[in-house]
């Protein structure tokens, strides 16, 4: 008799638990609207959105190589296969013309699509729930003035079961917060800013947070670092930790500008955030670094000084202190080998890195480039970042004060690029080699070989916004045409 209980029980657990995933599955579509002429929106509401939509980056994922603005069909590699981003501009047919303001809330919010179906975390919504709803209907006011393009992105490849979409109810079950953000009572006006535009718009732990088995943030982990694109994604809960901790004013400056000369340049996606976030107010990028700063983990005694201090009066942080000298060698080399590596690396160190690098070169002077003593990329214990620059490096676009590098990936080949690489790590930036440099420049040719090409943006068709002096000048200006 207790046999059958339990059993009836356990049935009913499980029934139960299949009608409350069909419920949380099926989500009915919403219906279509006539496409509302890009005149029936406010220009403050579109200038609004743009900032909005450069905070977010969504131009990055949503626009592919050499395709048009917004268009989408842009691939992000995943564990579970390859996604496919969508098609946002006005197009009535492929993009969201005919979605109305409460069916792209919900797409934006809860991840189901206009017609109900649900939409893969890769999209953002788990941070996006976060945003309010000005910030919501501004982005759409934004999105819908574009120009409409009609395409329709490839079809998503993505192994079975991960391909059967309703199983992604129960995903959001266990894994979609619950709107917006909790209060925080105690904290300053920056930090609150920052907080919401770093874990909403701006979703910095979508690249900055390893992932589980099924796609989620790992538990505890939060912005301790990943690998996205082939790239390395610096964890960013001990920036104020090492021989070099962050300052608010130099976070501001990467953030806004690409370039912190006490730690070095963006480059790989993190230059697609940047270029974006020159279109965000100074006083929000501030408020980002204040917070990020501060985020709780391996560096939070030390970052709680520093955001304290960021967070006086005058809201300015401690640019200009003293840098501490970078760490010596943690393990000595065998003499011979050493030698070889010198005469090697040397060689190529002068001849493809000394011209701009070498300490008294004239392109040291431009832009304030920073000394690859102190680049991250030189002193990181993850070769990647350093790997891919000298392969890939750093686009020029426009500015000569902008930070960017010739790509030797055509020129080297994987050992020589070993070879400067060790040089360089060992002899400038004074740490130990990084082991197996020559398989791991292999693999990384190989994984970034496709992400290597630029974004070619669309051609404007009517006059850029107004924005706020000094903001969006020369950095995705097309993208961003009302």
């Amino acid at each position: 008799m207790r046999g059958k209980t339990i059993a009836a029980t356990l049935a009913g657990v499980v029934v139960a638990g299949i009608v409350a995933l069909g419920v949380t599955a099926w989500r009915g579509g919403i219906a279509e609207i006539a496409p509302p002429p890009a005149s029936s929106f406010n220009r403050a509401a579109i200038d609004r959105g743009l900032r909005v939509a450069a905070a977010g980056d969504c131009i990055s994922c949503h626009t592919a190589r050499g395709g048009p603005v917004y268009a989408g069909g842009a691939p992000l590699r995943t564990p579970f296969g390859t996604l496919y981003s969508s098609n946002i501009t006005p197009d009535p047919d492929s993009g969201i013309g005919r979605w109305s303001l409460p069916a792209f809330d919900r797409a934006l919010r809860t991840g189901v699509s206009r017609d109900g179906t649900l939409l893969y975390p890769a999209f953002p919504y788990p941070h996006f729930t976060h945003l309010s709803d000005q910030d919501v209907q501004d982005l759409y006011a934004y999105l819908m003035t574009r120009t409409p393009v009609a395409t329709k992105p490839p079809d998503n490849e993505l192994a079975f079961p991960y391909s059967i979409r309703p199983l992604l109810a129960a995903w959001n079950l266990l894994y979609l917060p619950d709107g917006p953000l909790p209060v925080e009572a105690g904290r300053s006006e920056a930090w609150l800013r920052g907080r919401y535009l770093v874990e909403g718009a701006g979703h910095c732990a979508a690249c900055h947070t390893p992932l589980n088995a099924l796609g989620a943030p790992a538990s505890g982990r939060d912005y301790a670092g990943a690998v996205i694109d082939g790239w390395d994604a610096p964890a960013l809960n001990a920036l104020t930790q090492g021989a070099s901790p962050w300052t608010v004013d130099q976070l501001t400056s990467y953030l806004r500008t690409g370039l912190a000369s006490e730690h070095g340049a963006a480059a790989g996606p993190m230059r697609d955030v940047v270029r974006q976030l020159a279109n965000v107010p100074e006083a929000d990028v501030r408020s980002m670094a204040v917070y990020l700063l501060d985020l709780p983990g391996a560096g939070h005694a030390a970052s709680k000084a520093t955001a304290a201090k960021a967070d006086g009066p005058q809201g300015q942080g401690a640019s200009g202190q003293a840098v501490a000298p970078p760490a010596p060698p943690a393990q000595a080399q065998p003499a011979s080998t050493a030698r070889q590596q010198t005469t090697l690396g040397a060689t190529l160190f002068t001849s493809t890195c000394a011209a701009c690098h070498d300490q008294g070169a004239p392109m040291m002077r431009i832009g304030g480039r920073p000394s690859l003593a102190q680049s991250r990329a030189a002193t990181a214990d993850d070769p990647r970042n350093a790997i891919n620059l000298v392969l890939h490096g750093i686009p020029q676009e426009g500015s000569a004060a902008m930070p960017y590098m010739p790509a030797f990936g055509a020129v080297l080949d994987d050992a020589q690029i070993a070879q400067v690489l060790d040089y360089m790590r060992v002899q400038v930036a004074q740490r130990a080699p990084w082991p197996g440099l020559q398989n791991a420049v292999a693999a990384v040719r190989k994984e970034t070989a496709s992400a290597a090409a630029p974004v070619k943006e669309q051609a404007p068709t009517t006059p850029p916004p107004a924005t706020s002096k000094g903001q969006g000048k020369t950095q995705g200006k097309e993208a961003h045409q009302p």
